[in-house]
């Protein structure tokens, strides 16, 4: 994975994944339109989570947007455990903020692939390389104890996000319109 980042941006390709057709012989229509509305979403879900939240989680909100979107070079290595939590924003509940569970990122030669291993909603799934600063993440979100359905098996399961690296030792992925709760889910991951 590390080399197929280095050469996207050795080249110049600004939505490499895109442009080669990798992604879009997975994505799903109905995932190509959340992305399509990412940034009218994320909107109207801080907006719900500033106006309806807690003073402390708004804190811990702001702390998360307020980090830099740093590129994935070669020297982001994002292989390993790491700690991850969830914070849900809008619909249901206004701001939700989720304890720390853990983590894992392996590289499977042409991808990263992520699983959630602790807590009770998990996601399994793959990054795909769209620019420098920006990775497309493809996933399926379940229930532990449940087995991870393949991506594309429906849209009860199927995640989409982006991912921004946020410091030498932290990303997180933004999740538009997810299935269930909320306008817009953040999954902080850092070592």
């Amino acid at each position: 994975m590390r080399l197929y980042v280095l050469t996207a941006l050795l080249i110049g390709s600004v939505g490499s994944a895109f442009a080669d057709g990798t992604i879009n012989k997975i994505i799903t229509a109905s995932d190509k339109a959340r992305l399509e509305t990412y940034e009218t979403t994320k909107s109207q879900a801080l907006d719900e989570a500033r106006k309806g939240g807690d003073t402390a989680d708004i804190a811990k909100l702001n702390a998360i947007f307020a980090q830099s979107s740093l590129g994935f070079s070669e020297d982001f290595d994002m292989t390993g455990n790491w700690q991850c939590r969830t914070t849900k924003l809008g619909k249901t509940t206004p701001l939700v903020i989720y304890s720390w569970f853990k983590c894992r990122v392996t590289d499977d030669g042409p991808d990263w692939m992520l699983e959630k291993t602790s807590g009770s909603q998990r996601t399994k799934g793959r990054f795909f390389t769209e620019s420098a600063n920006r990775l497309t993440y493809l996933g399926s979100g379940y229930i532990a104890g449940e087995k991870p359905k393949k991506y594309g098996s429906g849209a009860d399961t199927d995640e989409v996000g982006y991912a921004y690296r946020t410091s030498k030792n932290s990303f997180r992925i933004e999740f538009p319109s997810p299935a269930r709760e909320s306008l817009l889910d953040v999954l902080e991951l850092k070592r």
